[in-house]
């Protein structure tokens, strides 16, 4: 199991922290795929759903900023470019063909520190603003 879930990564915002517990499922789908030997296509289906479903967890993190005019909106934002940039640059390596184990435990590796470090610092801050307001 690449990461696990814990109550205290949770932000107290429902949506959103069953968005992470999904996203946490298909790291860990990715993961067991990977060293299962599952193949090419089943570990290109997961990285492909991986990545889809960032998108639609970020856009649904950054409608509720804009809504309740968060004022950490551009920062928590900025975070999110960045991580969709290191995560399109390993799946443009992957859909060129360069499946390697070695590249799957990147994207594992730094998928997993980012999520950790992101919910316990920055979608903590967040839960707490929206469960004040």
């Amino acid at each position: 199991m690449a990461i696990q879930w814990s109550d205290d990564l949770a932000v107290g915002y429902t949506m959103i922290d069953e968005q992470h517990k999904a996203l946490f499922k298909a790291v860990n789908d990715l993961s067991d795929a990977m060293w299962d030997g599952k193949g090419r296509e089943e570990v290109a289906r997961i990285v492909a759903f991986l990545g889809d479903y960032v998108i639609e967890h970020f856009g649904a993190e950054e409608k509720l900023m804009a809504k309740h005019d968060y004022p950490q909106y551009e920062q928590h934002r900025r975070q999110h470019i960045a991580f969709l940039q290191d995560f399109s640059s390993f799946k443009t390596r992957f859909d060129a063909g360069d499946v390697t184990t070695e590249l799957v435990i990147k994207i594992l590796d730094q998928t997993c520190d980012w999520l950790r470090v992101h919910i316990k610092q920055v979608d903590k801050a967040l839960g707490s603003f929206l469960q004040a307001n």
